[in-house]
């Protein structure tokens, strides 16, 4: 209803933002009990869990278990730049402000139906699965990805798994060249999502938190998808460009 009054949990998260904002409570800085805020701000242990929790998922609290919630120092915000290179489309496995990576591979996992549909396979094909944890430079995870490739591509060679062989640890354009196929366009969906708490766990964020979640399928010159992907980042650290190339309009007549 238009001028009803905030929440007392939402007036209490403005109070903490304003401590934030004016240095009263400087990064680093562990703030009282929930007893003593409740006692100040004259809320229950529910009220001030909401408006800590609330200023967690905005990035400016981090809960440490056991330790208390303390501020968070103003993080630099990533950027992903989404524009394709002649040859060699959105071939980067990592993005700039990734310091590390770490990948595990499992083979012959039976594709999801939504999963097939993407690779234009059947549901139940055997595909190699990989998760993938990408940390910033604080060994912070910032984003997730979980990738499938069809076995009927890769099963037999060398390159069967993305992170081990020759090729280990390098893009898919480079593998599937290793075969002779040759990527020549990459389809992106991007796409709010909350993270369901398997995904916040693994991005070290809370529950609910709004991301960002890019559907990505290569294709080769044949128009075969020989990979698809969900990358999962969350919306407070990253910004997404898209520099894309645009033809000539040519003279007008």
């Amino acid at each position: 209803m238009a001028g009803s009054t905030p929440a007392l949990y939402q007036r209490v998260a403005d109070a903490f933002r304003a401590r934030i904002t004016d240095g009263t409570w400087p990064p680093g800085h562990r703030l009282p009990s929930r007893a003593e805020l409740g006692a100040e701000f004259g809320g229950g242990d529910n009220v001030i869990r909401k408006a800590q929790e609330l200023l967690i998922s905005e990035g400016l609290l981090e809960g440490r278990p056991g330790s208390g919630t303390y501020v968070l120092a103003p993080q630099e915000r990533l950027h992903m730049l989404r524009s394709p290179a002649p040859g060699h489309p959105s071939a980067s496995l990592a993005p700039a402000g990734i310091s590390t990576w770490d990948a595990q591979s499992t083979a012959k996992v039976p594709a999801p139906a939504a999963i097939a549909a993407r690779l234009g396979i059947t549901a139940g094909d055997l595909c190699v699965r990989t998760e993938y944890e990408f940390l910033d430079t604080g060994r912070r995870p910032v984003m997730t990805s979980t990738s499938w490739e069809p076995m009927a591509i890769t099963g037999q060679s060398a390159v069967v798994l993305p992170d081990g062989g020759p090729l280990g640890g390098r893009s898919v354009i480079d593998r599937m060249a290793h075969l002779g196929i040759a990527v020549v366009r990459t389809v992106e969906r991007p796409r709010p999502v909350q993270a369901d708490r398997d995904q916040a766990q693994r991005l070290n964020i809370p529950a609910g938190s709004l991301a960002l979640l890019i559907e990505r399928t290569f294709y080769d010159d044949g128009d075969r998808p020989v990979e698809t992907a969900d990358l999962l980042l969350p919306a407070d650290r990253w910004d997404i460009d898209y520099d894309i190339p645009l033809a000539s309009a040519g003279p007008r007549s």
